[in-house]
């Protein structure tokens, strides 16, 4: 990923709009087009991660509701033909941005070409579409993501030596990529480290994480010490069959998106680390690029990030993730990514007293 930092100011744009509410369903809406346009943005899916849901749309509705801009929201359920006929139908229905968050680049592309045809902007959001047209691309630099994951499973292992296990996320998923390449880089530098077995798990599917991983545990002969599990929903298959081994808590176990799973299997010591990603901070950055784009104006980037298929540079906004472990779980808190109400609930109240929070 080439990065070329214009504006330092702009990794911290639209905190302003970064309020939190609350919504639930598939399709918030308000009204018609304005003067200033209207936006349309497609959430992937309900599956791979609870923050499309509960923290992305509501900071998003917000953000567009205080800028009193015309929008909508819709989730793809998962779904590529989904996502596609919702991006129809914004486009029918006179958006004049479409902000997606493709669930594959051939899909991603495809959608965006239509929109360009039809004087719509568009805005990759999270993910990069490689082939795509998207006028920029607001995301985390996901590189250093990887790179945190590493880390945080190498620090969590001491220096002693190790087999460990990649479980790596959607192969359609650039981000996970990206995830990979950098975690991949500070691992395969630790000489006291060797990679025994290694997968991605189609579409971020949790439930089929817990049959591939225990396939790479019984293949390794159990012999397994760490794991780099691509997310917190991953990491939570993994610690299932680690359970069903008796070893959970043994074996350090990464994460990313600090849920309130993840922080808790932080908490309980079965899982190592977490990598928070803002939705707030990366939803307001979006709706700061939206809206501007919607009055006509210029998306301000700090970066660009290379498409080798589409063999561009693309504007890029890319935000600064944070490595979590139990030491500092309260930064998730202080920011509002997590309630501490949700996460030392029941069982995990003494927990959280334990780690000081």
């Amino acid at each position: 990923m080439k990065r070329t930092v214009s504006l330092a100011a702009a990794i911290v744009i639209g905190a302003g709009l970064t309020l939190t509410g609350c919504s639930s369903g598939d399709d918030a809406s308000n009204g018609s087009a304005s003067d200033s346009g209207k936006i349309g943005v497609i959430l992937p899916d309900t599956k791979s991660s609870v923050r499309w849901e509960s923290k992305d749309r509501p900071a998003l509705e917000e953000a567009f509701k205080k800028a009193g801009i015309a929008y909508t929201i819709q989730n793809a359920e998962g779904s590529a033909d989904k996502m596609a006929t919702i991006a129809d139908g914004m486009i029918a229905d006179g958006v004049t941005v479409l902000a997606i968050v493709n669930l594959d680049s051939d899909s991603g592309a495809s959608i965006q070409q239509k929109a360009a045809a039809q004087g719509v902007k568009t805005l990759d959001y999270d993910r990069l579409t490689l082939g795509g047209s998207a006028d920029a691309y607001i995301s985390f630099d996901n590189t250093t993501v990887g790179e945190l994951q590493g880390q945080g499973l190498v620090d969590c292992l001491a220096g002693k030596p190790a087999n460990v296990v990649f479980l790596n996320g959607s192969p359609t998923d650039n981000n996970a990529t990206l995830f990979t390449a950098g975690a991949h880089d500070v691992v395969d530098k630790t000489p006291t480290v060797k990679v025994v077995g290694e997968q991605a798990v189609p579409d971020w599917d949790n439930d089929a994480a817990v049959t591939i991983f225990e396939q790479l545990y019984t293949a390794a002969d159990g012999k397994v010490d760490g794991v780099y599990a691509a997310n917190d929903g991953l990491a939570g298959s993994v610690i299932s069959i680690l359970e069903k081994n008796g070893r959970a808590g043994q074996v350090p176990v990464t994460g990313q998106d600090a849920t309130v799973e993840g922080l808790q299997n932080i908490l309980s010591g079965s899982q190592c680390m977490t990598v928070y990603k803002s939705a707030q901070e990366e939803a307001g950055a979006l709706a700061e690029a939206a809206i501007a784009l919607a009055k006509g104006e210029k998306v301000t980037t700090n970066s660009t990030s290379r498409d080798d298929t589409g063999k561009r540079d693309v504007p890029s906004v890319l935000l600064t993730p944070k490595s979590i472990t139990k030491d500092n779980v309260d930064v998730v808190f202080t920011d509002g990514g997590q309630s501490k109400a949700d996460v030392c609930a029941g069982r995990f109240a003494p927990m959280c007293a334990s780690a000081g929070l």
